[in-house]
């Protein structure tokens, strides 16, 4: 592995920033067309829902928080939630983001109840646990050699039967952008474009469900993998 890769994927994230929720809400060079993109949103509602479906907790820590798009559905979940991201600029969009919310709505009162935490997370060290860890595509950027510690550290940051909840792609040709070289999903790096065509090289792992079923057990939870039909993986544990 190229020893600058993993920063070099950090400076992706900080230019990508603007740009980002774009792919989540499928919109420009991530527009795949209305059967495509109702199968999408109709997958991510799947997702939520089983996310929901948790309950409520005292605690979350959201590791890799990015813009807030899974922040926004964790403090409707958590009396505190602890967001951690490497990039300055997508904890201010999400930072901006939530604060909206306040506007939109009375009833949420959970905003206050948010601490922020710029943090490389391949350094990041747990210093407290949590009744409920989420990271949202965040694990596809992780080395494979690299995966045991990060699942160590995890484990590490959860209360005993305390859970965690993962969120990934899984490969599919109408997931990125038209113009990303998408053609299958076995190479550990990709390179990406931002809109205007300046590109980097990223690592993107799209990791099978046994294996990681393997790795998690292997680090102390019970744990659940499921997928939706096109495009998401997505793993409850519980910390045994």
């Amino acid at each position: 592995m190229r020893n600058n890769i993993l920063q070099e994927q950090i400076s992706y994230y900080k230019a990508r920033a603007q740009e980002y929720d774009e792919w989540f809400y499928r919109i420009g060079r991530y527009d795949r067309g209305e059967e495509n993109n109702q199968r999408w949103f109709s997958q991510i509602e799947t997702v939520q829902t089983a996310l929901h479906g948790l309950g409520k907790f005292e605690s979350i820590l959201e590791l890799a928080c990015g813009t807030g798009i899974w922040t926004k559905e964790l403090i409707n979940m958590g009396k505190s939630v602890t967001a951690v991201d490497a990039s300055e600029e997508v904890i201010q969009i999400n930072k901006n983001k939530l604060n909206s919310l306040t506007k939109i709505s009375s009833t949420n009162t959970s905003l206050k109840n948010i601490e922020y935490q710029q943090l490389d997370l391949f350094s990041w060290e747990p210093e407290k646990q949590y009744e409920l860890v989420l990271f949202a595509f965040w694990l596809s950027h992780i080395p494979p050699n690299l995966l045991d510690e990060f699942f160590d550290k995890v484990y590490r940051s959860v209360l005993p039967q305390g859970q965690i909840f993962i969120i990934d792609s899984r490969w599919s040709e109408t997931s990125s952008a038209i113009n990303h070289d998408f053609r299958n999903g076995k190479d550990i790096y990709q390179q990406r474009k931002l809109n205007n065509g300046e590109e980097f090289q990223i690592v993107k792992v799209y990791y099978q469900s046994d294996l990681l079923q393997e790795k998690l057990q292997k680090a102390g939870f019970k744990i659940k993998v499921e997928v939706t039909p096109d495009y998401f993986i997505y793993i409850k544990g519980t910390k045994s």
